[in-house]
């Protein structure tokens, strides 16, 4: 990995630790230039490559991680969370598509995979996504979901 100061090609692993959630690996480095020894850190994470996610009109693309992001900081915006809670949410959802142990994930099973994390992550985050993913029409649609938010929670 090249120095991000000086650019110099080589430099070597200092320290290497664990994310807390298990998702990554977070590595200490430090430029071999003599006249350089600048230390910055890097974040080993799995990659989901080749995941091809099949949408409800059959069209298929690939799996993209900043539009699952985005998606996830609409329903959670101006709600309290940290980055790291973020990351955190991000890698269980990820978890739990690898556990398909396919290529493929249709987009609705994604569509549950996120709910059933952000259920449990923000309430209310869970409530605006499912409104968006189940199309609510009504009012009462919107009430039936939070009756069976509010029957789980007891």
């Amino acid at each position: 990995m090249h120095c991000p100061v000086c650019r110099f090609k080589s430099t070597r692993v200092v320290d290497s630790r664990l994310i807390p959630d298990g998702s990554g690996v977070r590595r200490r480095r430090e430029c071999e230039k003599a006249s350089c020894g600048y230390r910055f850190s890097t974040v080993e994470e799995i990659d989901l490559v080749n995941i091809t996610v099949i949408k409800r009109d059959t069209r298929r693309e690939s799996y993209s991680r900043p539009k699952l992001e985005s998606g996830l900081k609409q329903s959670l915006q101006k709600r309290p969370f940290t980055d790291a809670q973020f990351h955190s949410l991000i890698s269980k959802i990820e978890r739990d598509i690898q556990k398909e142990r396919s290529g493929e994930v249709t987009s609705i099973k994604l569509g549950e995979i996120v709910m059933k994390h952000l259920r449990v992550f923000d309430k209310i985050a869970y409530i605006r996504f499912a409104s968006v993913y189940h199309s609510f029409e009504d009012l009462k649609k919107f009430e039936e979901e939070l009756h069976k938010l509010l029957k789980k929670r007891r």
